[in-house]
């Protein structure tokens, strides 16, 4: 149970009122706003946001996604090593979670105002259809939206980094309303005694952008407000380990298919049997487990998880959020591909396929837009140089290249229609596109 409760107000009129934020009672974190009179935002009222998770869950899933070899982003915004430049890089990374949740100075109360104006001054704001009105009608929402943020990723909320503000109150709560809005402009088109099906919203979104942790944070955030969600990946739908292997036999010299990734990697008629069904979920009681893939599996070639490892979703769900590095992609003219790579001829043939199991089930977009297809490499480059530092495995600068090169063709192919066009049969109208730098920050569109 997460409770907002709003304190008497001060007997003398010149100062401000002190707003407590409770949570758990096994949470020692007690988060204070100073909150100024400004007339044109009304009272915060008292919120009681209920959770039906596991307290450990979201930070076990935490600790997973920063140490696995899968992810490109490390979550590495999380991390301040700004006062440890003495250590060594190792070191520093194995501390710097640690330490960016303590504060090294006195705490300062953050003043609601200022947070008001960062949050206006951000990228996304106009693309959300947010105005400065708007946030200050809503800015408690905007606040413990931060506050269960802060807890997720374990942050001290009252000592954000720059990277942690942009982050938290540019990035992912901007997009969090939106889809928020999606879903309600989605239900609104049924009637009260009809079975709402789940919104499916698409992420396309490149490999080590980070999208990753973003659609875990937009999870946890439906889940405090009461909303159920389910999250998938395309990664869910390769090809069984035989399949992989039928594959590669079947196209010898083809580079771009000896393993998984790009089109015809997939088994689509399991993505759809797996989608139409997640659609079914608009009832209490009803439940699926959705698949996994295991990509540690064969030395790394990977393989379909075992079944009885699945996690199990149950309904009514308000939305799936169905994630993927070529979501939306669709088939160009084959002199395009031939430029690029020949070998992409066959991945654009096996693409003309993939709408109607993946794309036709999706109603809103977001796009995660980058300049260049290399800034992959570079991310994964940091992600596996990070690991190695850690002492874990990780790839050598060779074997990441190599990977990386499996996947560029079709960035360089697909990326251009994608971004002028939009998904393949997307609306306008509910389609949001972030551009982001190459520290993964939304920024500005050209």
């Amino acid at each position: 149970m997460a409770v907002l409760t709003v304190l008497s107000p001060p007997t003398s009129s010149s100062s401000p009122r002190c707003i407590l934020y409770n949570f758990n009672k096994n949470d020692s974190t007690n988060c204070y706003f100073w909150r100024k009179n400004i007339s044109k935002w009304t009272p915060l009222p008292t919120i009681s946001a209920v959770s039906t998770r596991k307290t450990g869950a979201p930070y076990s899933q935490l600790h997973s996604m920063q140490s696995s070899n899968s992810s490109g982003s490390q979550c590495s915004w999380i991390k301040d090593t700004s006062s440890f430049h003495d250590k060594t890089a190792g070191q520093e990374r194995r501390e710097a979670l640690s330490v960016s949740a303590l504060p090294t100075k006195p705490a300062q109360v953050s003043a609601v105002e200022d947070l008001y104006d960062f949050i206006c001054s951000g990228p996304l704001l106009d693309k959300v259809s947010l105005t400065p009105d708007k946030v200050a009608e809503s800015i408690d929402k905007w606040i413990l939206c931060g506050s269960q943020l802060c807890r997720l990723f374990r942050l001290n909320e009252l000592f954000l980094t720059e990277p942690q503000k942009v982050r938290i109150y540019h990035y992912y709560i901007p997009v969090f309303l939106w889809c928020e809005e999606e879903i309600s402009l989605h239900s609104s088109k049924f009637k009260d005694e009809d079975d709402i099906p789940p919104l499916m919203i698409g992420f396309s979104a490149p490999q080590g952008c980070g999208k990753t942790t973003l659609v875990f944070a937009l999870s946890f955030l439906f889940e405090i407000t009461g909303r159920k969600t389910a999250t998938i990946s395309i990664d869910d739908f390769y090809l069984t380990a035989e399949g992989q292997g039928k594959l590669r036999e079947s196209n010898p010299d083809n580079a771009l298919l000896e393993f998984r990734g790009n089109a015809g990697s997939h088994d689509l008629p399991f993505s759809v049997e797996t989608l139409t069904s997640l659609q079914k979920l608009t009832r209490e009681g009803t439940k699926m487990k959705l698949p996994r893939y295991d990509k540690s599996a064969y030395k790394g070639r990977g393989d379909r998880a075992d079944p009885s490892t699945w996690p199990e979703v149950e309904g009514p769900l308000s939305a799936i959020l169905f994630e993927g590095w070529m979501l939306g992609f669709k088939p160009v003219p084959a002199e395009v591909v031939k430029a690029v790579d020949p070998q992409l001829e066959v991945v654009n043939k096996n693409l003309e396929a993939y709408y109607d199991a993946w794309d036709k089930f999706i109603k809103s977009w977001i796009v995660i837009k980058i300049k260049d297809p290399s800034y992959v490499y570079q991310w994964r480059l940091q992600a596996e140089i990070a690991m190695r530092d850690d002492g874990k495995p990780g790839m050598s600068d060779e074997e990441v290249f190599d990977f990386v090169s499996r996947y560029l063709p079709a960035y360089k192919a697909y990326l251009p229609t994608l971004y002028a066009e939009g998904p393949s049969g997307s609306d306008p109208d509910h389609l949001l596109v972030v551009e982001i730098d190459e520290g993964r920050n939304p920024i500005l569109a050209d």
